[in-house]
């Protein structure tokens, strides 16, 4: 049992990878936040408190020497708010004249404001914050203000500042949220119109997409897509009219067949029925040819033939399938003859990598065509060459290059344009046995194999086909395939 694994998904990423950043940076900004409060607030409450212990110490220079008498009722005015909770100490070193007398008058983390100084101590159990100022006096020790916080009620007013911070941040994310996700949307928006678009196409309507309002971005996308249909397009054209043409060019010879076959049935004279037995043996013949043709354009198409491809000598396997034609070619008395145009004595092979089969059936089929259309009247003395020989091009390339000639009609120049087109026939339909096939799957395996094919005429007003595949780079190693002797 195996697990589905679960696509990706582009609007799950993009929402992951905006939402998580966004949050982070809420995060932070929270953080960032607290810590300011709490800066501001104990900014804020040391100077307080500062505040306070010199107010008193200013009550106390006024006073005089009847401080003593007159701050104390002033200083219980000023520190009994219960929310505040201050703490108060006000002595001379040797009496304590108001306020808690365990109120530690040193500290640590001192810092001076102004006259006072800020410091924190401990005090029953607890710290605190505490403000001190020093008033000298004429005469006797100094008189020493002291005023401090519980640290707790600190953290309170640093809570209520970031609450008051926090509560737009959050709002603000909130709607930083539903802006990415509406953006994202919106954004993909194209992506389901495309798909759209591309769900109504049909086998029968491959029609480029819009680009008009397509976002730069996805022009690549759509740009790719709208060759890949037009490509399609292209070859489910060409694959409907191959599959009408063949359906047109075998229905004569079936049409032929059937209509032989009831000759023979219906013939009361044995003669007559030798003679329909005959063409129905022709009409056949024609049709298995024909499939046969048929069967070689299919298997031209490119996919699984290259997984087939092999070095082999080009010139020793011409040699080899013009060798089984010279048996046809005297019963029609056709003088076919092979030659290596290079150098007579060449042994050297034409390693060339492709399929032996498909390259078998491309030199079979020039050999056939230059058989057929040799006219009867010049059997006496017609020719059928085969010649191979190494071409290099302009650019230095390699190919091993094979030319079949004949000595016959040759082609017309307003015929030769069309030579390799399927069905394409220019005897006007006076051959026996042809369906126009033969040069569109020689130009197709030549297509296949990254070779060419191309026609000239002969110096004796005869047909020259020359095809062309390219040589393997010449190196070290065994030489596949058999060189041609003669």
């Amino acid at each position: 049992m195996t697990s589905s694994t679960v696509p990706p998904s582009l609007r799950r990423s993009l929402l992951r990878r905006l939402a998580a950043p966004l949050s982070l940076l809420a995060l932070m900004s929270g953080l960032m936040a607290y810590w300011l409060a709490w800066q501001y607030t104990q900014h804020v409450v040391d100077r307080s408190l500062a505040d306070l212990a010199t107010a008193i110490s200013r009550q106390i220079q006024l006073a005089g020497v009847d401080a003593p008498v007159t701050v104390p009722p002033l200083a219980q005015a000023m520190f009994s708010d219960p929310i505040e909770q201050l703490i108060y100490r006000i002595s001379d070193g040797e009496n304590e004249i108001a306020g808690e007398p365990d109120l530690p008058l040193t500290g640590t983390s001192v810092r001076r404001i102004h006259y006072a100084y800020v410091f924190e101590t401990h005090y029953q159990g607890l710290s605190v914050r505490a403000a001190q100022v020093r008033v000298d006096q004429p005469h006797g020790n100094p008189i020493v203000v002291e005023v401090a916080q519980r640290v707790g009620s600190r953290y309170r007013i640093a809570v209520e500042f970031l609450f008051a911070i926090m509560m737009p941040l959050l709002l603000l994310l909130l709607a930083g949220w539903v802006i990415v996700w509406r953006v994202v949307n919106q954004q993909l928006n194209p992506l389901t119109d495309l798909a759209d678009t591309l769900n109504q196409q049909t086998h029968t309507s491959l029609e480029p997409v819009d680009e008009t309002l397509v976002p730069v971005e996805i022009r690549p996308l759509t740009s790719a897509m709208n060759a890949l249909l037009e490509r399609l397009k292209t070859a489910l054209d060409a694959q409907r009219k191959f599959i009408a043409d063949a359906a047109h060019q075998l229905r004569t010879p079936l049409t032929a067949v059937k209509l032989h076959a009831e000759q023979a049935m219906t013939a009361r004279d044995p003669a007559k029925a030798l003679d329909a037995i005959k063409e129905l043996r022709a009409s056949a013949d024609r049709a298995v040819r024909l499939s046969n043709q048929l069967l070689s354009l299919a298997r031209a198409e490119p996919g699984e033939q290259a997984a087939r491809f092999a070095d082999f000598d080009f010139a020793a396997l011409a040699f080899e399938t013009g060798a089984e034609w010279v048996p046809r070619a005297l019963t029609v008395s056709v003088d076919m003859g092979f030659q290596r145009l290079d150098d007579p004595e060449n042994e050297d092979p034409l390693i060339v990598r492709g399929n032996v089969v498909l390259v078998r059936e491309v030199i079979a089929n020039l050999i056939d065509n230059a058989l057929k259309y040799i006219p009867p009247f010049r059997q006496d003395r017609a020719r059928v060459t085969l010649s191979v020989t190494e071409f290099i091009d302009a650019s230095g390339r390699r190919f091993g290059e094979l030319a079949v000639e004949d000595n016959g009609p040759g082609v017309p120049h307003d015929q030769q344009p069309d030579l390799f087109k399927r069905f394409f026939r220019g005897d006007g339909q006076t051959v026996e046995g042809g369906a126009g096939l033969g040069l569109a799957i020689v130009h197709d395996i030549m297509v296949l194999h990254g070779g060419s094919v191309h026609y000239e005429d002969a110096p004796e007003s005869g047909a020259r086909f020359v095809v062309r595949m390219p040589l393997k780079p010449r190196g070290p190693g065994p030489v596949p395939g058999a060189t041609p002797t003669l």
